[in-house]
């Protein structure tokens, strides 16, 4: 098993040595896509509270 901090140490050398050499394009891309299902692409079954028959009282 890995000491606590193992990656790191390991991800922060390799991260230096490609900046070092100017591999690294330090830009940054956000995406705040959100991708949603229809309402109606579902197989849930919903009450919507449509046709609903009046009874009177008699």
């Amino acid at each position: 098993m890995a000491e606590k901090g193992t990656w790191d140490t390991v991800l922060a050398t390799l991260t230096a040595a490609a900046d070092a050499e100017g591999l690294i394009d330090w830009s940054v891309s956000v995406d705040s896509t959100i991708a949603r299902a229809h309402q109606h692409a579902t197989n849930i079954t919903r009450h919507t509270g449509g046709w609903i028959e009046l009874q009177e009282s008699a």
